[in-house]
């Protein structure tokens, strides 16, 4: 049995979706809701996409910009050319520090992901050609190769926050790669559903953290409207002109929650100021986690985690 929370309740009622609809329907069901289509994932309703049609050039275009993605929401500095890859190599296996040696390792499985989208590309040029390459044939092995040994060394990428690790965003291209373009399209679903999750949790308890207090009045709507947008900023591809509507609100909504000021009586405290102080550092430290899971499109467990623990500190009394 699914059990909503609020916050994915605020999210259906935002939809428009009918009484009935709230009853949990079979996974991977399909509904109209407010005229747009959408598919049941894990607990949330989700925009539907139809998948691409399976054909080398379409996976190319989908390789092609899950790459681009998985690097702009990684660390700076490891999108290696694939011509690099054996200098990447080189300096991967002869580091000995083991800080610097992550670093190589990100850069090493970089120029692999350049490497295999550099022979797809190739494989696709062929296919316009009319020269069928076979899944057994040399390129298309390299291809996966270089794909598979990026995978494994993803381990060692981190989100460009710093927080914790990506390996769903960055397992992506090896997915599109080797899995038909509808099984990754409903991976992709299911992904963003937990993505929802977490932005549901990190809004939650920043909900039940500050909406008592008198001094943080106001801040609990500001908090309901932004996660209700970044749910819809995840599920809306770039692609779909609807994004100009959906990311500038989504975008507008989180300034107005970093700008947001507590009201401090005039007689405060310093101790009173400084824990007022620190409370208006964790919204806005959720606020950006929010960013962070809305625009990668997936899970941050780690990240998650790691705040609701410091929402909890902050409840006892504990700053650090």
């Amino acid at each position: 049995m699914i059990v909503r929370s609020p916050m994915t309740e605020t999210y259906a009622d935002s939809m428009n979706i009918a009484p009935e609809a709230h009853l949990p329907p079979a996974e991977g069901a399909r509904r109209f809701i407010a005229d747009v289509e959408h598919i049941y994932c894990d607990g949330y309703w989700i925009r539907y996409y139809a998948p691409l049609e399976d054909t080398l050039t379409n996976r190319k275009r989908l390789i092609d910009s899950l790459t681009r993605r998985a690097f702009h929401h990684t660390e700076a500095g490891i999108n290696t050319p694939g011509k690099s890859l054996d200098l990447a190599r080189q300096a991967y296996e002869s580091e000995n520090d083991p800080d610097q040696r992550r670093i190589n390792a990100a850069m090493l499985a970089g120029a692999l992901f350049n490497r295999a989208t550099d022979l797809f590309t190739t494989i696709v040029e062929l296919g316009e050609k009319g020269v069928k390459v076979s899944h057994g044939n040399e390129l298309m092995r390299q291809c996966s190769d270089c794909f598979l040994e990026a995978l494994t060394l993803g381990k060692q990428v981190k989100h460009h926050s710093g927080c914790e690790g990506i390996d769903e965003v960055w397992g992506e291209p090896f997915k599109a790669f080797t899995m038909p373009v509808a099984d990754f399209y409903q991976s992709r679903f299911i992904k963003i559903a937990q993505g929802m999750r977490d932005i549901d949790k990190v809004a939650r308890c920043m909900k039940e953290e500050f909406s008592d207090l008198e001094m943080f009045a106001g801040l609990e709507q500001l908090i309901v409207d932004y996660a209700t947008a970044a749910r819809h900023a995840a599920e809306t591809m770039k692609i779909d002109p609807l994004i100009f509507q959906v990311w500038p609100k989504f975008v507008a909504l989180g300034e107005k929650l970093d700008e947001f000021r507590p009201g401090l009586p005039a007689n405060a405290d310093q101790m009173l100021r400084m824990r007022v102080a620190y409370g208006r550092v964790l919204i806005q430290e959720g606020r950006r986690l929010i960013s962070y899971i809305a625009s990668a499109r997936v899970s941050m467990p780690k990240s998650t985690a790691m705040y609701v623990d410091k929402c909890r500190r902050y409840s006892q009394g504990s700053q650090l």
